[in-house]
């Protein structure tokens, strides 16, 4: 990709960034670290690789954008508000009784998502399920799915991941948000996973490794998945746990909970000051 557009997701991935901070701080509740990490994933996938319509969400030529780590939900959000689907402003419902911006995402209320997650492992499960819905049917829609490090513990991803090497689902493209950290400490000396692209591999994937906060490496990477044939393909991208917020990065406390005013004002000096640094 040149610099220019570059630059552009820069830009987009630290707007994402601040609407998950307004949003999980005016919730009070919340899961920041794991959402900034994958945030620019997420600005790559919705801004630049996703075939997906805001004026259209149920089109049926859309690719499909599983977040089987639902937790991450406010990074979604925010996405999806920056490509349109709905107005950034609504991040601040976040948690909100009678708001759809629920702490997981829910494909019943809110537009842009595919599917309802948040029990780790069953999403890359629906993944599959589309995947091999669209091989049926012969549409050339790509599904894409994305997993905590931590969520690879669940049984139920190796029995998906067995099913899409099956059935050869070389439109599926799962991504590993590989930041080292779960709920109970680094996953490593939790229930470790590693090594996570052997691993894979052994169940009959192709596997990408890439820093997960490079651009440039993304678009190899995806590019590459799209050349892959008959067979899926896991990207296994490594990260920093509350990536853009000095206080939030690498540290196991802010997996899930909300920045009191005092770090609110903090975190967004720091993302504000980043952006404004971009857009000069």
């Amino acid at each position: 990709m040149d610099k220019k557009f570059v630059k552009e997701l820069e830009i987009a991935a630290a707007k994402v960034r601040i609407g998950i901070i307004e949003g999980v701080h005016s919730a009070k509740a919340g899961h920041p670290g794991g959402s900034l990490s994958c945030a620019d994933l997420l600005t790559y996938l919705y801004l630049h690789r996703l075939h997906v319509d805001p004026a259209d969400p149920k089109m049926p030529t859309r690719d499909r954008m599983v977040l089987s780590k639902g937790h991450a939900a406010p990074a979604l959000y925010a996405a999806l508000a920056l490509r349109g689907f709905f107005p950034m402003e609504e991040m601040k419902t976040l948690r909100k009784i009678d708001s759809r911006m629920q702490g997981h995402p829910d494909s019943l209320k809110i537009p842009g998502v595919d599917a309802s997650t948040g029990s780790l492992g069953q999403g890359i499960s629906a993944a599959c399920g589309m995947a091999l819905s669209g091989k049926i049917s012969c549409d050339s829609y790509k599904v894409y799915t994305i997993l905590g490090d931590g969520e690879l513990q669940e049984g139920e991803v190796w029995e998906a991941a067995m099913f899409a090497a099956h059935y050869q689902l070389d439109n599926l493209v799962a991504v590993v948000d590989n930041n080292g950290m779960q709920i109970d400490g680094k996953v490593s000396e939790v229930m470790s996973p590693y090594p996570i692209d052997r691993k894979f591999e052994a169940f009959g994937w192709h596997v990408i490794n890439i820093n997960g906060h490079d651009f440039n490496e993304m678009e190899k990477a995806f590019n590459e998945a799209e050349t892959v044939m008959q067979k899926p393909t896991v990207i296994i991208m490594r990260t920093v746990k509350g990536k853009g917020v000095s206080y939030m990065e690498d540290a196991l406390e802010w997996h899930g909970k909300a920045p009191n005013d005092e770090q609110y004002e903090i975190a967004m000096k720091e993302l504000t000051a980043h952006l404004a640094e971009l857009e000069r």
